[in-house]
């Protein structure tokens, strides 16, 4: 068990590192997309060549940071069952899911996926748009996004399976934090308290 736990560890930190790298290619896609506009605003022009890098950067987004949110506990879920059931129910419901459903998923769309890399690799493929960018690059997306969450669900039911047998701590468990009402108030009070220390004192 403790080498199972040291190699969920291990890929916590690898989607961890790759998650928190690929947020700025949400700042990069930003700044394309505004340059871009710009440029065609202003002197009528437009690259191909930037239009479909804005399409690889989101979809490097969302495919190279899906392990990251499973790691985050922030993927989608119905919690009409889930919420009602103890952490140790909970716990079997997801080790059920990872094991029965997302790898089994995972290993399919990867392989599929490797292969549609691979002959688009070798065979040079060109977006059809003049201008366009090589596609293999995209295409590659698809097996290293789905093998990083294949990972983390081998990592999350490494720590669901020692939850169950009493070697660790509940993996959904959160530490409570405001909610957004709560972080509301809090910057509206601050505000105020700076707004009354700046205000000049009242004549007497």
């Amino acid at each position: 068990m403790n080498a199972l736990l040291a190699l969920s560890r291990a890929i916590d930190w690898l989607n961890d590192r790759v998650g928190r790298t690929v947020l700025w290619l949400v700042l990069a896609s930003t700044l394309i997309s505004a340059g871009n506009a710009t440029v065609r605003k202003i002197f009528h022009m437009s690259s191909n060549a930037l239009l479909e890098i804005q399409w690889y950067l989101y979809a490097a987004v969302f495919l190279l940071a899906a392990g990251y949110t499973l790691l985050s506990n922030e993927h989608v879920r119905i919690d009409v069952l889930s919420g009602r059931l103890s952490p140790r129910g909970r716990a079997v419901i997801d080790l059920v899911g990872a094991v029965v459903f997302l790898l089994p998923f995972v290993v399919l769309v990867v392989a599929l996926s490797w292969n549609f890399f691979w002959n688009a690799f070798v065979s040079g493929e060109m977006s059809s748009n003049a201008g366009g960018l090589i596609r293999w690059p995209a295409y590659l997306l698809v097996p290293v996004g789905f093998t990083l969450l294949g990972l983390q669900g081998i990592s999350e039911a490494i720590k669901r399976i020692a939850f169950l047998a009493g070697r660790g701590p509940d993996p959904t468990a959160r530490a409570p934090e405001p909610s957004a009402e709560e972080e509301l108030a809090r910057f509206v009070r601050e505000q105020q308290g700076d707004a009354a220390a700046d205000a000049p004192a009242a004549p007497r």
